[in-house]
């Protein structure tokens, strides 16, 4: 399938087809939708860090990026959680999920991020560098999931020695289950 798309930050406009994208993406159920709306709605959304994919004026790929924390010893470290991603299902498996990754991270690094967090799949994430958050860097994720599930990757060389802890995602990230 060869067309043309572009990835752009999100406007007021795309927020229903954002959320319909993450219904049907994710087997017609809302959790990531109202993952969505609810990070939207909080102190840790970073609108630059909200993209989407578009085709002739339809959203066909969302990703977004917003503020969670790692908690220390030393108290809380601000970092970034990639959550939710999804691409519509007929558009799925030709690189437009790979392209927001990409698209995302970039814009997380010119933002000054030094690292990002994902809990996803093994054998998508590492592609872009995610290595496994715990082995790798001592950093817990704060659910019951197996170590190579839960990943990080540091945009900022070594951004993340010496630092131990566990991931805390805020309540928005309870509305998945």
């Amino acid at each position: 399938m060869d067309f043309e798309y572009i990835i752009r930050s999100e406007t007021p406009a795309d927020y229903e087809k954002i959320r319909l994208l993450h219904y049907f993406a994710f087997g017609n159920k809302l959790n990531e939708a109202n993952l969505v709306q609810a990070i939207r709605k909080s102190e840790l959304f970073i609108p630059e860090l909200s993209l989407v994919a578009v085709k002739d004026g339809d959203v066909i790929g969302h990703i977004l990026f917003s503020k969670i924390f790692i908690e220390t010893n030393e108290g809380e470290i601000p970092t970034i959680g990639l959550a939710p991603m999804s691409v519509k299902p007929e558009y799925q498996g030709i690189g437009i999920g790979l392209e927001l990754v990409k698209a995302g991270l970039r814009a997380c690094g010119e933002l000054g991020y030094c690292h990002v967090f994902v809990l996803g799949h093994p054998d998508f994430y590492p592609k872009f560098g995610f290595v496994p958050s715990q082995t790798s860097f001592g950093i817990e994720c704060p659910y019951n999931v197996e170590d190579p599930y839960f990943m990080a990757i540091e945009l900022k060389e070594d951004s993340l020695q010496g630092i131990k802890g566990k991931v805390k995602y805020p309540p928005a990230f309870e509305t998945v289950s």
